[in-house]
């Protein structure tokens, strides 16, 4: 069961997945085992640039046919397929935060590039892939971060009906390399939203100047200078409020690989943690003997599996998605800010079980330890993301809708709607299914039971303690509320994918008793809030349960956990 539920190199085959799919995941597997850990490892503490990753990318033509769109590919391989990129961002996330990195800045960098309707742009980018280049996301600034009303990269207009554009753009990933960097301006001669500028540069230009890698890490964060870069006709992207919208379109594609990611980091320290517990002898017996270990490891490796069917689920709703269907703008940022973090605590939960060991530099989790921090403070803070997520809280909770089911989504279609997402606005308007239909669907299970009990709290608050006006503006109170609506879509996910995937209803229950306590203890910090009524106060404390103890169900658990011993170890 362990094995099935999460990735293992040694076991991999997505038979759901179509056979060049399947092919290329596997060479790309295969060049990281090929390596092996040592000089995996090395390269990481050596912050080693990634060019044999990259040519191996090139030769295989693997970006090339995971990030071209149908419309603009010249083979039947290559389309924008989120299933099969969730499935190598996973990967990549397994063997290193900075292969990782490379391959979600070149999707940034594409998705500018897939929005626009400059055919001339287009092709220039689907030939820059063929030939093995990566991309770069030109958008945030050192002042201004990823401010985009606040840009400083100016476009002049020059004599020939052009421009040439002058700035500097800070923490731009692949600005080293970037055959094609997609860049966000404004015009100096037109104010306000008319005056936005997408269009693509390159980074080997003369006017292009590369200042200084921002990080100390393998990966490259480029700052860089434009100094009267000449921006062509053909250059262009996009303009006036396209160009607010595609940045933000572009984020919204783009953001959905950091869980992924932290999937994949968690699920390598994952096996080597349990691996080392399990096999130390301490006091004479098993360190995995004791009670609090396995509590711990019980519990990082329910929300590893929990983290892995949120976001499963959530590819069906992005590939479903349409004009009429734009639920994944709630699934996406819960993607990034709750799966994301969910990843710091199941490395924290394995670092306090291996302790010592978690620094040791011949170690996978001491870098993992160090990169998971990373994700949920790329594309937007948790806090800016939780900000996001509670738009949709009202009409999630209160008013839903009814839509026909989204089916499991592994079929080979391209997913071209994201690229043409429309207006990055109206999202308080979207409308939800039932989100009870999912938990009614598994009433008999206790913690999934008990859970339901505080989500069908949190719609009573609502209703009748509602935030006033002032508490709506204190965005300290409202993130307080953001956590407790999070846990109730996270949970409704995950409960569709178990019952998609059959998953053992030992686990679901597990999972749901880590919810509960989690509810629990995000109503005992609403409690605590200055702003807080007393009403509300009293509301909070109401919402603390116990979760549903069963000594039968954790050490079923437990067997799937321990498992995980010795089943994957990189090769020396």
């Amino acid at each position: 069961m362990a094995n099935s539920l999460l990735f293992n190199p040694h076991t991999y085959d997505p038979a759901h997945l179509d056979a060049e799919t399947r092919r290329l995941l596997r060479a790309t597997i295969d060049f990281f085992e090929n390596r092996g850990k040592k000089e995996l490892l090395g390269s990481y503490i050596d912050r080693a640039w990634y060019g044999d990753f990259l040519d191996f990318a090139a030769k295989e033509g693997l970006f090339a046919t995971f990030l071209t769109p149908a419309a603009d590919g010249d083979e039947p391989a290559k389309r924008w397929d989120t299933a099969r990129n969730a499935a190598l961002s996973e990967i990549l996330g397994f063997y290193g935060l900075g292969y990782w990195y490379t391959w979600q800045v070149t999707v940034l960098g594409l998705g500018p590039v897939w929005q626009s309707a400059n055919p001339v742009a287009r092709a220039h980018a689907a030939r820059l892939l063929t030939d093995g280049h990566v991309m770069a996301f030109g958008l945030s600034e050192r002042g201004h971060g990823a401010d985009i009303y606040a840009t400083d990269m100016i476009l002049t207009p020059d004599a020939s009906g052009g421009f040439l554009a002058s700035g500097t753009k800070y923490y731009i990933g692949n600005g080293n390399v970037a055959g094609l960097v997609s860049v966000f301006g404004r015009r100096a001669d037109v104010d306000g939203p008319d005056g936005y500028v997408f269009f693509a540069a390159d980074s080997r230009h003369p006017a292009y100047h590369l200042v200084q890698n921002v990080v100390n890490a393998q990966m490259y964060v480029s700052e860089f200078r434009l100094e009267d870069y000449p921006v062509r006709e053909q250059d262009v992207l996009h303009t006036g409020r396209a160009a607010f919208d595609a940045a933000l379109n572009t984020v919204n594609v783009g953001k959905f690989n950091l869980c992924t990611a932290a999937i994949g980091i968690s699920e390598h320290a994952m096996y080597e943690a349990v691996t080392h517990a399990h096999r130390r002898m301490l006091y004479g017996k098993p360190v995995t003997d004791f009670p609090h270990v396995r509590r711990e490891l019980v519990d990082a490796y329910a929300r590893l599996v929990a983290m892995k069917l949120f976001s499963d689920r959530a590819v069906d709703y992005f590939r479903s998605a349409g004009p009429d269907d734009r639920r994944y703008l709630l699934f996406n940022p819960m993607t990034k800010m709750k799966v994301t973090t969910e990843g710091e605590k199941v490395i924290d939960l394995l670092w306090d079980v291996i302790a010592a060991k978690g620094f040791e530099a011949d170690t996978y989790f001491d870098k993992a330890a160090k990169d998971i921090r990373g994700l949920p403070k790329l594309e937007g803070t948790v806090h800016v993301n939780l900000a996001l997520i509670l738009k949709f809280m009202p009409n999630y909770l209160l008013n839903p809708a009814v839509y026909a089911p989204v089916p499991p989504r592994f079929d080979p279609a391209d997913d071209e709607f994201l690229f043409r997402q429309g207006p990055a606005r109206g999202l308080g308007a979207i409308r939800f299914h039932d989100w009870r239909i999912a938990y009614d669907a598994h009433a008999d299970l206790p913690n999934v039971a008990r859970f339901r009990e505080q989500a069908d709290g949190l719609c009573a608050l609502l209703t009748g303690d509602a935030p006033s006006e002032e508490q709506q503006r204190d965005l300290d109170f409202l993130l307080a509320i953001g956590h407790l609506f999070a846990l109730v879509v996270y949970g409704q996910l995950i409960l569709e994918q178990a019952e998609l995937s059959g998953l053992d209803r030992h686990l679901v229950d597990e999972i749901f008793a880590i919810l509960v306590q989690d509810f629990s203890a995000y109503a005992i910090e609403l409690h605590g809030k200055a702003a807080t009524t007393a009403e509300q106060a009293a509301w909070a404390l109401a919402q603390v349960r116990r979760p549903v103890a069963d000594a039968a169900r954790t050490a079923a658990v437990w067997d799937q956990t321990v498992a995980l011993c010795g089943a994957y170890e990189m090769r020396p």
